[in-house]
């Protein structure tokens, strides 16, 4: 029987909501977020991307300490009203990871951004790695990049 978790998981193409979405169900403690592009699609409710925000909601409001770092005030004004810890990159750098990493301990990384062309039309490709080693050390970066 193979592992339902293993270690490492590739994410392809329209995979990304249907094995993104139940870790962060499942997530207990902690979501941190670097995101190039989100985008919230308010009128399209059960299209993949609304999936997703909405379960970053509910997360948040079961007590999920949720921070994300992005490019796009519409949706970290959505987020803050909901009681996420958003903040918009003011870096003269330009933000362009895409990074979860989910109660210390899961790091999703990879091209997906969390918008309706990435997660139905485009070429993507990411990665689960559940491993509190590289959690650790992307959790420095991001506490780097979110102060």
């Amino acid at each position: 029987m193979l592992n339902p978790h293993p270690e490492h998981c590739a994410v392809l193409g329209r995979e990304y909501p249907k094995k993104i979405i139940p870790l962060i169900a499942a997530a207990q403690s902690s979501i941190d977020i670097i995101v190039y592009d989100w985008r919230w699609y308010a009128d399209q409710v059960g299209s993949p991307v609304q999936l997703f925000n909405q379960e970053i909601i509910k997360a948040a409001r079961r007590g999920v300490r949720i921070r994300a770092l992005l490019n796009h005030e519409p949706v970290a004004k959505i987020l803050k009203e909901n009681k996420i810890d958003a903040r918009v990159s003011t870096s003269q750098k330009m933000l362009h990871v895409k990074l979860m990493i989910i109660d210390g301990e899961i790091v999703v990384i990879g091209s997906h951004n969390y918008t309706k062309s990435a997660f139905e039309l485009n070429w993507e490709a990411s990665v689960i790695n559940r491993s509190k080693n590289l959690a650790e050390i992307f959790g420095d970066y991001f506490e780097n990049l979110f102060r």
